[in-house]
């Protein structure tokens, strides 16, 4: 499988959101990563439901919608509603997980479980089969711009050989401090989609930055 680019609108300027929505939208990104806050999970206010709906009116590329949010059910149909094709929540913010994903699924939308820096990979052996995606955050949640924690690496290789061992089909991205200096080396433990948010949007030419991580994959098969 070729892999996703899902650049981060929470690093693109806000006060010309269209622009940058639109930029995304001619660039060779695959999805457009819209990250949710509420200041209680973590410790920042990002977007909430106007803002996502905005975002969805002018992008032509899924809504992949991370939930940085406690008692994330409560906003399921909600988040459906304003356009996200990818949900995905935290394990640490959900009690009852099997539920929450079923409940995700139910509404149409691909489902998938974060992990925080901390958490290990082998809380999700018992729901891997039942999930689409599952998000390794490779900085602590929160803000954007934070250094990359370099077990993301062994994390990523636990996780592909969890999903050989449960025969799960998963999606296996990563967020936080990813940029081209990186990627190659996540593409190759085995990560699947790469979030990129400062990377892309402090470039010169983000459009180039982002064509440079779409084909780093062939780089990686010919390695």
């Amino acid at each position: 499988m070729k892999h996703i680019i899902a650049p981060s609108v929470l690093s693109a300027d806000f006060a010309n959101l269209q622009d940058d929505v639109e930029m995304l939208n001619e660039s060779s990104a695959d999805w457009l990563h819209v990250d949710v806050m509420d200041g209680v999970f973590v410790p920042n206010i990002s977007f909430g439901f106007p803002v996502v709906a905005a975002i969805n009116h002018h992008a032509k590329k899924p809504l992949d919608v991370h939930l940085m949010i406690v008692d994330p059910d409560r906003y399921l149909e909600d988040f459906k509603k304003v356009g996200a094709k990818i949900l995905t929540v935290h394990y640490e913010a959900c009690t009852h997980l099997h539920r929450t994903i079923a409940k995700i699924k139910e509404l149409g939308m691909k489902a998938g479980v974060a992990l925080n820096p901390h958490t290990p990979v082998s809380v999700l052996e018992d729901i891997l089969e039942d999930v689409d995606l599952v998000l390794i955050m490779s900085v602590n949640p929160g803000f954007g711009g934070q250094k990359f924690i370099e077990n993301t690496y062994n994390k990523i290789k636990a996780l592909r050989e969890l999903c050989a061992k449960r025969n799960a089909e998963v999606i296996i991205e990563v967020d936080g401090g990813v940029n081209k200096h990186n990627a190659l080396a996540l593409l190759k433990a085995g990560a699947d989609a790469l979030v990129a948010g400062n990377a892309v949007f402090s470039a010169e030419d983000p459009i180039a930055e982002i064509a440079e991580l779409k084909k780093l994959n062939i780089e990686a098969i010919q390695a």
